[in-house]
């Protein structure tokens, strides 16, 4: 992809899964992203916006590090786990990007003990990451990026709670949202757990 300094171990991960232009969504958003803003993205079902997250945050992280996870991303249901996790795998091979998926059906026990072992992206539904967050003492202050997909979908079903109170308990850190369209669920959380938030539109 044609993007501006791009990490080369993720360029070639994307042209080795065909991704060789890059959509108007991850032009437009690849800088604002990169720049450590915090931003509210809508784009239309369809456009790329797992993709896009998935690119932005092997850029923002480039080699596996640490052993806590220092991106977490959260996603409506186990299908999406699975996918992303899966995107992750495919794209940031070249980084050896270290990745875990959780999600209701997954066990808390050997999912911790997994984690124990060393990731740097931490995928999964928000209810599943606040048990594990709030029972496990991971060591939050590693956490570089807080990204929530598919945000109104997940604040309409009131999934804002658990994605609120994890933020409370963390540093500082970039946070952004996706969404299919911008609702007053989502202006609400930008103003309490953003700092200046940046909003981008897409039209359909």
């Amino acid at each position: 992809m044609k993007l501006k300094k791009i990490d080369q171990g993720l360029q070639n991960g994307l042209i080795r899964n065909g991704l060789i232009e890059a959509n108007e969504l991850q032009e437009e958003t690849f800088s604002t992203i990169k720049s450590g803003a915090d931003v509210v993205i809508q784009s239309e079902k369809g456009s790329g916006k797992t993709t896009t997250i998935v690119l932005n945050v092997i850029q923002k992280l480039k080699n596996p590090f640490e052993e806590s996870p220092r991106a977490i991303v959260f996603v409506e249901d186990k299908p999406q786990v699975i996918v992303m996790v899966e995107l992750f795998k495919q794209l940031g091979k070249d980084n050896d990007i270290r990745v875990y998926g959780v999600h209701e059906k997954t066990d808390i026990d050997e999912d911790k003990n997994q984690i124990s072992l060393g990731i740097d992206v931490l995928i999964g539904t928000a209810n599943k990451l606040n048990a594990m967050f709030s029972t496990a003492g991971y060591n939050v202050n590693k956490l570089q990026m807080l990204v929530v997909d598919d945000a109104d979908i997940l604040f309409k079903n009131r999934m804002d709670v658990p994605i609120l109170r994890l933020s409370d308990s963390m540093p500082k850190m970039q946070k952004i949202f996706f969404c299919n369209q911008i609702t007053e669920k989502i202006e609400i959380m930008a103003d309490r757990i953003m700092i200046e938030p940046l909003f981008i539109e897409f039209d359909e």
